[in-house]
């Protein structure tokens, strides 16, 4: 069971439209939180918001995590030791107020467990690459990096 957030400030029709298509080429199981009481998705179950405990249960069955560059959705499939796969938003694109995900994502990319989709050609491979190993709490050199990297972000803002 794959499990998507798009976090709960913004709908990410590009990710969930993305995954839905994947899901529907690759019969994947996959829940979704949208963010949006209209998706229209028609190959993952979805629901627009889960409540925190229910969010915690389905993250901790899943066997993959799918979501933009939040930090929320990193800590969890750090915590969890889930793989998780970051298909960031785009300021370019109008999803967002900056391009802060992107940073962000290129960061993540060089965290183990942490697998980074570009476009959705590369989504759709990762998704079907086959078991991805997991993100971990253990630290590391990426891990380091990334913090001061997210320091030296949020200090900017």
């Amino acid at each position: 069971m794959i499990l998507a957030t798009v976090g709960t400030q913004l709908p990410f029709p590009r990710m969930i439209e993305a995954l839905d298509r994947i899901a529907g080429r690759h019969s994947f199981a996959v829940f979704a939180q949208t963010a949006d009481r209209a998706c229209g998705a028609r190959h993952l179950d979805h629901a627009p918001f889960l409540a925190p405990d229910e969010f915690t249960t389905r993250a901790r069955t899943a066997d993959l995590l799918v979501g933009h560059a939040g930090i929320g959705t990193v800590l969890t499939a750090k915590r969890l030791g889930k793989p998780l796969i970051v298909y960031p938003r785009r300021f370019a694109l109008g999803e967002h107020r900056n391009d802060h995900q992107m940073a962000t994502a290129h960061a993540l990319a060089e965290v183990k467990g942490i697998y980074v989709a570009w476009d959705d050609a590369g989504f759709e491979d990762l998704l079907t690459a086959g078991p991805l190993a997991p993100a971990s709490m253990e630290e590391s050199d990426a891990r380091r990096a990334l913090v001061a990297r997210l320091r030296a972000f949020a200090a900017e803002i």
